[in-house]
């Protein structure tokens, strides 16, 4: 028997009940997604995509179909288990930074094992290795406020990576930062999944930042119409 794929998602559907009736923002879509490969996502707005991303996050549920994540279908998980494969298994990083404005970059990292009870020592120290892995290690007691936008997403990155996941769900990540600055952060990403085998899934718009990808998935209308090589006719169609 072949071996199972790190995610399976299967015949997934989701739907928003609204005054005006139910709404389907995703419609039997199916995908495997193996251990270290990297997927970009692309769709326009309203295609679905953030909705899957969250499925994929156990951020929601999906109403119909199945999501099996490294094993376990998510559906059939309790509060607390999805919360321990939020936390240990999905590292995620957003568009918007999310860093806590009044805590040191230090302390940002080592948000996620404080939800863990990991003892302080340990997190300090493993919160010090992320930021050297993503070239800040001399930061750790600097504010957000007095770093670049560039520098805040290393950082979102290093606090995605302190529970050493084997997911890391990114979301626009470059949405707010330059060119130049964007190039620099997909860098960091190609080599998480290259050296280190971590799994990662990719939303944007930019057709630049798919091309890090070796795999996208673009949504139309809740349905995948594309599955496959990161193909330029496919990405330059995008439309916001």
């Amino acid at each position: 028997m072949a071996e199972q794929a790190f995610i399976v998602v299967e015949h997934l559907y989701k739907q928003y009940e609204t005054a005006a009736g139910p709404v389907p923002v995703l419609k039997d879509v199916n995908l495997r997604i193996e251990a270290r490969e990297f997927m970009a996502l692309m769709g326009p707005s309203g295609s679905g995509k953030s909705t899957f991303m969250n499925i994929l996050g156990c951020l929601d549920l999906p109403t119909g179909g199945s999501y099996v994540l490294n094993g376990q279908d998510v559906g059939k998980l309790g509060k607390d288990r999805l919360a321990h494969l939020r936390n240990e298994v999905i590292g995620f990083v957003f568009q918007g930074f999310n860093l806590l404005p009044r805590a040191n970059l230090l302390d940002n990292v080592a948000l996620p094992l404080v939800y863990c009870r990991v003892a302080k020592d340990e997190r300090v120290r493993r919160a010090g290795e992320m930021l050297e892995k993503v070239g800040l290690g001399g930061y750790g007691n600097s504010m957000p406020n007095r770093i670049s936008g560039g520098q805040q997403q290393r950082v979102a990155i290093a606090r995605a990576l302190v529970n050493r996941p084997r997911l890391i769900l990114a979301d626009e990540p470059t949405g707010n930062l330059d060119t130049k600055t964007s190039a620099e952060i997909m860098n960091i990403f190609a080599r998480l999944n290259a050296e280190e085998g971590i799994t990662i899934v990719l939303v944007t718009h930019e057709p630049d930042i798919a091309a890090y990808a070796k795999r996208l998935v673009r949504f139309v209308d809740g349905r995948v119409t594309h599955d496959g090589a990161v193909l330029r006719e496919v990405m330059m169609d995008e439309q916001p």
